[in-house]
Parts: structure tokens; C-alpha cells; sequence
């Protein structure tokens, strides 16, 4: 294919629909190792070394594809989950389909769409004789959409060794790239309470239920929407039935937070959430399941490069915060980290999910910009 070529949108748009049709949510690990598989094959006429790390805790394996220049000091490295969020024969309800701009399909913004359009700007860089400055190291994981439990020690391993980190998730609000995204804490806290006969014996007993309540007003009373921090109690059970005190209760909560010294603070404080009732215990586990991802003087330096090359292509980047979490948040503290480099589009984890066309073009230059400028 003549050069000229590599990035028209429909050459892009048929790649990406053979990874949308192959279905990977993240707990149908033969499905993602299907996917895996696939784009190992695509790697394997360019200059590579391929790594398979089999997928552990009932997760789908992780692909690293090394370029075989450049390894030798701190590079590039590119994040892509293949895992999404549609159940297996969600493709029957939201099949691939182009609707002028729109092209649908499950996953096909968050992030197939994204993680593809990286692996094809570095096949068009390996057409030509020049090679990058840095060598290009790209990361296909499989769990990121239930948090990277099995990806995360791999990711901050090759993040230390990187020089810079470009996420391949979607763009925000009309194509915004991603600088900064909060820190993700997640929580459970089990109650034990004293069970009695709620008509005959209410003195008996001690309602966990009850207990549990005073527990999510203390944590509602922790938001604090001008320093970013979102406390969130999600999920909540308890008791048996109408005419017992209940002995157990149960709640999940979430917590975001902007910044290291406010995850320190709020952590502590969600630990430390202590039964306020005689004969009732309160336990609570958990901590921060993504660190805060700031923008670091190195990001910021990143940002205005790729700004720059952005104006060059024909568009105009804009960067923004988000409160959502990535394997971004894993990298931040160690490496000049840039996310939000996918596709532009709308509907993540939707029965609306998509792409918009007009995007391919411009990001896929963008991406391959970034490779052969990065030094």
C-alpha cells in the first residue's frame, strides 16, 4: 500500500471491524485470547519481538510487542485494553454498522477503536526505511475494564523502563486528550449486628442495618466537590425479612480523589469507620485500587508536543481531567504519561457505543507523528 494511503478512514475502519466482531468481554478469557491472538498475527511481518504472558485469576492473556530497535533505553510505550464491558451476543444488539459519521459495535470506542489505530500508525511507520528515535513497545492487556488486577504489575514494570506513555482510551468531549485522572479507591464494609424478634423482642436485638446507615452518612458527609473527592456507597444489602432485626449488612463503596495527599486522607478515613452502637462491629476493607494520575511537568511538556503536531495534521487538541480511572494512573508518577489518544466518538459501555469516522484519519497521524518525533 503506497504511503499516501496508509491512513485513509476506511482502510482503518475495516481493521477495526475485524477486532469489534470478535467479542471479548473481560470474564470470557477464550474470547480475548481469540482477539490476542488475532493481532499477534497482524505483528508478526514487522519488526517485533513478540511476549505472551498467560492470563491468570480467570482473566485473558496480555500481549507485549516489542519493536526490535531502541530497547536498549527508556522508550515509548503504548497502552491498550482488548477487554470490554458487552456480554457475550451483545454484537446481536449493537452489530457493526456505519451511520454516516457513526460507526457502532461493542467496544469499538472504549477502546478497540483506539488500540487499533496505534497498532496501524506503527505498521505505517515500519513501511519506511526511517525508524523512530525510541524504540516502541505496545501493551495489549485483558482486564483493565474490572481494574488490571493481572495487568498492573506488568504495566508499571515496562512504565518504569518508558520514557514516555501514550493510553490509546478514547478521546473526551469532542476529542479532548486526557492529562489527568483521579485516583480510584474501592471499599466494602460488613456489618454484625444482634438478630431478635423486630415485634416481640425488639430490645433484644441490634439492627446492622441501622448501623449501616449511620456508615453511609459518615461517608456521604466526605464529598467534597471543590477538592474533587467523590464518595460514593454503590451497593447495599442486608437483613432477611420484615420481622427480624437484621444481623448482617453489607455495602460497596467507591471513592475518587485528585490527588496523592487526598487518597492518603480519605483512605485513612474510610479504614478507620467505627460502629457507633453497643454489641454492633464494623469492619472495613479495601484501599486505592488507581493511584491519582497528575500532570507532571514531563506530561505537560508531552501534551504541547503533541498539540503541536495535532496543528500541524489539522486540528486543534485540547486537554482535559477526568474523573474515570486507566492503566494511565499506573504510569503518571514514573513517565511523561498522555491519554485519551484514541478515537473520537461517544457511548462507552452502551447499547449506543461508537466511533466517530471523521476521527481515524487525524488520531492515527497523530499517533504515528508521535513516534517518529518522540526523542
Amino acid at each position: 500500500m503506497a504511503s499516501s494511503n496508509w491512513f485513509d478512514s476506511q482502510t482503518i475502519l475495516d481493521g477495526i471491524r475485524r477486532w469489534v466482531e470478535v467479542e471479548t468481554p473481560t470474564e470470557a478469557p477464550e474470547q480475548v485470547n481469540k482477539l490476542i491472538s488475532m493481532v499477534a498475527e497482524q505483528f508478526r511481518d514487522l519488526p517485533v519481538t513478540l511476549e505472551r504472558v498467560a492470563g491468570v485469576d480467570g482473566c485473558g492473556d496480555h500481549l507485549v510487542a516489542r519493536s526490535t530497535w531502541g530497547q536498549d533505553r527508556p522508550g515509548i510505550l503504548v497502552l491498550s485494553h482488548l477487554d470490554t464491558v458487552h456480554p457475550m451476543g451483545f454484537i446481536a444488539r449493537l452489530p457493526f454498522k456505519i451511520e454516516g459519521d457513526s460507526a457502532f459495535g461493542p467496544g469499538i470506542y472504549d477502546m478497540k477503536g483506539g488500540a487499533y489505530i496505534a497498532h496501524h500508525a506503527f505498521r505505517a511507520l515500519c513501511t519506511t526505511a526511517d525508524r523512530s528515535p525510541l524504540g516502541i513497545t505496545h501493551l495489549f492487556t485483558s482486564d483493565e475494564e474490572i481494574g488490571s488486577p493481572t495487568s498492573r504489575a506488568l504495566i508499571e514494570t515496562e512504565g518504569r523502563k518508558a520514557k514516555y506513555v501514550l493510553v490509546t482510551e478514547p478521546a473526551r468531549d469532542g476529542g479532548k486528550i486526557v492529562t489527568g485522572r483521579k485516583g480510584v479507591g474501592r471499599f466494602e464494609v460488613f456489618i454484625k449486628g444482634v438478630p431478635a424478634h423486630a415485634g416481640t423482642r425488639p430490645q433484644d436485638g441490634r439492627s446492622a442495618i441501622r448501623e449501616l446507615a449511620n456508615v453511609i452518612l459518615a461517608l456521604e458527609a466526605m464529598n467534597d466537590l471543590a477538592r474533587g473527592v467523590t464518595v460514593n456507597v454503590g451497593v447495599v444489602r442486608g437483613g432477611t425479612r420484615p420481622n427480624v432485626t437484621p444481623e448482617e449488612a453489607h455495602g460497596e463503596i467507591d471513592l475518587r480523589v485528585l490527588s496523592l495527599k487526598d487518597a492518603d486522607e480519605l483512605v485513612g478515613k474510610i479504614l478507620a469507620l467505627t460502629s457507633k452502637t453497643d454489641g454492633v462491629t464494623v469492619k472495613v476493607t479495601g484501599g486505592l485500587n488507581r493511584p491519582p494520575y497528575e500532570k507532571s511537568d514531563a506530561g505537560a511538556s508531552l501534551y504541547e508536543h503533541a498539540k503541536t503536531l495535532a496543528t500541524e495534521i489539522g486540528f486543534e487538541l485540547v486537554d482535559t481531567h477526568t474523573g474515570g480511572g486507566s492503566d494511565g494512573n499506573f504510569t503518571a508518577a514514573h513517565a511523561a504519561t498522555l491519554d485519551g489518544l484514541g478515537v473520537d466518538g461517544k457511548g462507552a459501555h452502551t447499547h449506543y457505543e461508537q466511533l466517530y469516522v471523521s476521527s481515524l484519519e487525524p488520531r492515527a497521524r497523530l499517533l504515528h507523528r508521535l513516534y517518529q518525533t518522540l526523542r
